[in-house]
C-alpha cells in the first residue's frame, strides 16, 4: 500500500477518535456544575481529542502533499519524455547589446524571460540602467 495512502487512512482514523473523544468530554463536563469536577474530562477527553484531531489534520495533508509530489514528478517524467522527441530550437543570443523596455529602469539581456518576444524592447544604448536582477546583464 502507498504510503500516501496510509497516511491518509491514519489521519482519516486519527481525526475519527479525537471527534469521539472531544464529544464525550463535552458530554462529561456539560453534566458538570463545579469546575473542580470538570477538569477531568477536560484532561482525559478533550485535550488528548483536540490533539488528535490537530495530528489527524497534520497526516492527511501530509498525504496529499505526498499525492501532489508525485503527480508533479509523473507530469514531469511525461514532459521530459514529449521534449525529447522535439527538435530544440535556437536559443536567442544574449551577446547583442542590452534592452530595455520604454520607461524601464532595468537593462536586460536579449535572452531574459522578462524581455523577450516582446517587440518594444529597445537597446539601452547611453541611458543609465541598473542590472535586471535576473539577467545579470553586463552594462
Amino acid at each position: 500500500m502507498p504510503t500516501s495512502r496510509l497516511l491518509w487512512w491514519g489521519g482519516l482514523a486519527a481525526v475519527a477518535c479525537g471527534a469521539v473523544l472531544c464529544v464525550i468530554g463535552w458530554y462529561g463536563v456539560s453534566g458538570e456544575r463545579f469546575a473542580g469536577r470538570q477538569l477531568p474530562y477536560l484532561a482525559s477527553s478533550t485535550v488528548p481529542g483536540a490533539a488528535l484531531l490537530v495530528a489527524g489534520a497534520v497526516l492527511i495533508a501530509a498525504s496529499g502533499r505526498r499525492d501532489g509530489a508525485r503527480t508533479q514528478d509523473e507530469a514531469t517524467a511525461s514532459r521530459d519524455a514529449r521534449t525529447q522527441d522535439v527538435p530544440s530550437r535556437d536559443a536567442p543570443s544574449s551577446d547583442g547589446p542590452a534592452l530595455c523596455v520604454p520607461g524601464g529602469t532595468l537593462a536586460h539581456r536579449p535572452d531574459c524571460p522578462l524581455v523577450a518576444g516582446k517587440p518594444e524592447a529597445v537597446p539601452v544604448g547611453d541611458r543609465a540602467l541598473g542590472p535586471c536582477p535576473v539577467c545579470e546583464p553586463r552594462i
